[in-house]
């Protein structure tokens, strides 16, 4: 037991070695996709840690310690009301919205043409960027020690990660209120989930290509690609010594088919990245190189959202979205494969104060973290109206 405790050791210092930089290279197939008029240069993060003693998940876990790996950008203003959140997508860190994020509503410094203004800017605004459970440097499998550690760690949901954000929110950076919280994905599962658990924490919330609950299609495909990463030999159950690398190889392949649409392949929008078709997708093979552990914890995380299940809703999913008093933007991808633009025109209805904006792109998932100029536009341009215009409704 002594040496398989070592082995484990040793994996998880080889681990902890690379996941910044694997995580980074899963953050650029999710959204470094872009041709380089859309894409910005990363602003100076600072990267902190907001440690919780004594956990309670919602399985019934305590964990001694829960890690929440943050940043803020600018400065809260004498007023507080400048604070917007920004939590990470799937496996994904606090780069995740660099498209977001620069000097909004002036002209491009390096006078570069077709510049887009960024909806957020930190002269202006207070951004607070934060990282789910399970990415790797937020506590996950693959960097908290037994008896929690790999396939050992709880499952969390992503009110859990709601709740330890609120606490950094309140306790850390003595925050009470936000002007907005804006997510993709994964960020748009829990900005819903904190406009249904403190519906009066924030003004606005914005939802790009995610919804308010995993339905089931979503979460056959997830538990497809779970499949297919575990039927590795090596995965030993979770306790592998070295990575499944053709278990990640073959999870990398099952989400190539997912990511972007049909019509995006037919007209050959890969060339945008590739040189040839058998270029694009084999791509997939090498991209996936983090923890597998990790990504099992944020695919299982994903599965089980639904606002429905919140404390006093009795998986109710309609009656949720109805308790919303935020007003919301609501931009799905019209060829989302993960949360299909049908899923969120259904949510949308139960939404009093929702503005729906799908977004009108072939770039699939992608399209809501602008994977491409004309979305980065789109995007960016509907946002910055929408908090203008949340700032000061008409009377």
């Amino acid at each position: 037991m002594k040496g398989r405790a070592r082995e484990r050791e040793d994996w998880r210092r080889r681990v902890s070695t690379v996941t910044g930089v694997r995580l980074f290279v899963v953050w650029v197939l999710l959204v470094g996709a872009a041709t380089p008029q859309a894409r910005q240069a990363a602003p100076a993060f600072e990267r902190r840690e907001f440690v919780i003693h004594d956990f309670h998940t919602e399985s019934g876990v305590v964990l001694p310690e829960a890690r929440v790996v943050y940043t803020t950008l600018g400065t809260l203003n004498r007023a507080g009301d400048n604070a917007v959140l920004l939590p990470s997508h799937y496996m994904a860190n606090f780069n995740g919205y660099n498209w977001l994020i620069g000097e909004a509503n002036r002209s491009d410094a390096a006078g570069r043409a077709g510049a887009v203004d960024r909806a957020l800017d930190p002269a202006r605004d207070f951004i607070v960027l934060t990282e789910l459970f399970g990415n790797g440097r937020s506590s996950s499998p693959s960097n908290t020690p037994d008896p929690f550690h790999g396939p050992r760690f709880p499952i969390v949901t992503i009110r859990d990660n709601v709740d330890a954000v609120h606490r950094l929110l309140t306790q850390a950076l003595h925050l009470n209120h936000l002007r907005a919280i804006i997510g993709f994905s994964m960020g748009a599962e829990q900005a819903f989930q904190w406009a249904v658990s403190y519906p009066t924490f924030m003004d606005a919330i914005v939802a790009t290509s995610g919804t308010a609950k995993c339905y089931g299609h979503g979460f056959v495909r997830l538990e497809g690609q779970i499949a297919a990463l575990t039927t590795d030999p090596t995965w030993r159950g979770g306790d592998y010594t070295e990575p499944p690398v053709k278990g990640l190889e073959a999870f990398g392949m099952v989400w190539a088919g997912w990511l972007y649409s049909q019509e995006w392949w037919r007209q050959e929008l890969w060339r945008t990245n590739a040189a040839t078709f058998d270029q694009a997708w084999q791509a997939f093979r090498t991209r996936f190189g983090a923890d597998a552990n990790d990504y099992i914890l944020q695919a299982r995380t994903w599965q089980r959202h639904d606002v429905g299940t919140t404390a006093g809703f009795d998986g109710n999913t309609e009656r949720a979205l109805r308790s919303i008093k935020a007003r919301v933007l609501y931009m799905p991808s019209e060829t989302d494969l993960y949360f299909p633009v049908t899923d969120a025109r259904y949510e949308q209805a139960f939404i009093a104060g929702v503005t729906f904006t799908p977004i009108p792109s072939l770039w699939g998932h992608t399209a809501g973290a602008a994977s491409n100029p004309a979305d980065l536009k789109f995007l960016n341009e509907h946002i910055t109206a929408f908090l203008r215009e949340a700032a000061h409704p008409p009377r």
